[in-house]
């Protein structure tokens, strides 16, 4: 009876796997339409934009378009396993990486940085009279970990030095980057203002070193990566996987795009080992890669694949709706995000190479492009959006059996 009752719970959780993983490959219904095709092809044919991908997802349909070429030059197709660099879409992997040691209770957003680094005890405030003199006075409110990873801790964009390094990819250890960062002065008192700053999210980054005692890319990899089955997204990509990359390019409306061997934030080569991890924008990903990242922040924690990565909870309160002061914009950890929660509002984040990738998780809802252009003209990105717009007003059969994880 024993034995018969062992392999009934064994037959039932085989199932159960095999149900998890059937879902992760197979429950995403295709919508059949062309919205997003119908809204970039005309571009591609004029040769002003070389290729892009766009993805449609609305309650388990969703509407794939690869567009045009990875490689102009070539013609070689764009696919979703082409390997681009996201940029600045890498600062929502850093809140989440936050947001896992909150959630465990290892940290709190309003701790002190100090607590963690002690070189942000003592901050100084650039100020200039009304004569233009330049001063440093002394920072009166305390820098928290909120702050650093929405941008209201008063840090520039980059370190000065950055641009002699060739940009975020010849960058330093995070910890050296944090200690570099103590050691200048701030632009205004921590909290009372917002600055987008890459220097921010990497602060942010040498406190998980510290909470953890692991190098912030492996605790990435550890807790977020390698359990959402993120195998093609790394910092330093393989002369296989940058054979197949989205090639960058110059675009202008009404005119022919233009090859760019490499963006002067970005120099080559790209995979060797004086690449350091930036948490402010650094990832080269894939879009398949890509989808379960942010199809997991849309499941409010879970991935397609069942593996829960985050509490509905902690992702409704510190990731999905703003971290900062009322009045300053919104932004949560990493993520551009609402100030207030409203069921038509949107979290996500882009990057500088007009990649972008956005999530309503009250309608289970996502837009994703996916480009690599030096310059983003808002023809192309509105073109992209009116396809969205399209497609989400359309209605189209939603009966899927798609596997979401949320409790009824």
């Amino acid at each position: 009876m024993k034995k018969m009752i062992l392999f009934a719970a064994l037959s039932f959780l085989i199932a159960g796997c095999c149900c998890v993983k059937q879902c992760e490959t197979s429950c995403v219904k295709d919508s059949g339409t062309t919205f997003a095709k119908d809204a970039l092809q005309k571009y591609v044919d004029s040769k002003e934009i070389p290729g892009a991908i766009c993805v449609y997802y609305d309650n388990g349909v969703q509407e794939t378009a690869c567009i045009g070429y990875a490689d102009a030059r070539t013609q070689r197709p764009i696919t979703i396993d082409d390997h681009y660099m996201q940029c600045s879409q890498t600062k929502g992997f850093c809140g989440v990486t936050i947001a896992i040691l909150v959630e465990e209770g290892k940290l709190s957003l309003d701790d002190p940085v100090s607590k963690y680094l002690p070189e942000f005890k003592d901050l100084w405030v650039r100020q200039s009279n009304k004569d233009g003199v330049q001063t440093l006075v002394k920072a009166k409110n305390v820098l928290t970990v909120r702050m650093v990873m929405n941008h209201t801790g008063g840090f520039g964009f980059e370190l000065p030095n950055y641009t002699a390094m060739g940009g975020w990819s010849r960058r330093m250890p995070l910890r050296s980057v944090a200690a570099t960062a103590a050691s200048q002065p701030i632009a205004f008192e921590p909290g009372t203002k917002a600055q987008y700053s890459n220097v921010g999210i990497d602060i942010g980054a040498a406190v998980v070193e510290v909470v953890t005692g692991k190098r912030w890319e492996a605790f990435l990899k550890e807790r977020v990566l390698d359990p959402l089955g993120m195998k093609e997204t790394t910092f330093w990509p393989t002369d296989a996987q940058l054979a197949n990359k989205i090639e960058i390019y110059s675009v202008k409306p009404g005119e022919e795009a233009k090859w760019v061997e490499q963006n002067s934030a970005m120099q080559r080569p790209y995979g060797d080992d004086r690449v350091f991890p930036s948490a402010g924008a650094g990832l080269w990903t894939t879009v398949r890669d890509q989808l379960k990242f942010y199809k997991m922040l849309m499941n409010l924690g879970i991935g397609e694949n069942g593996v829960r990565i985050l509490k509905e909870e902690t992702v409704k309160s510190i990731l999905a709706v703003s971290t900062r002061p009322k009045g300053l914009g919104g932004y949560s950890l990493g993520l551009s995000a609402p100030e207030t929660d409203a069921e038509d509002q949107w979290f996500g984040h882009g990057g500088a190479w007009a990649t972008n990738c956005v999530v309503n998780w009250h309608k289970r809802q996502l837009k994703l492009i996916a480009v690599q252009f030096v310059n983003a003209p808002g023809k192309f990105t509105g073109a992209f959006n009116e396809g969205a717009d399209k497609f989400f007003k359309t209605q189209i059969d939603k009966s899927t059996d798609e596997y979401s994880g949320r409790m009824k």
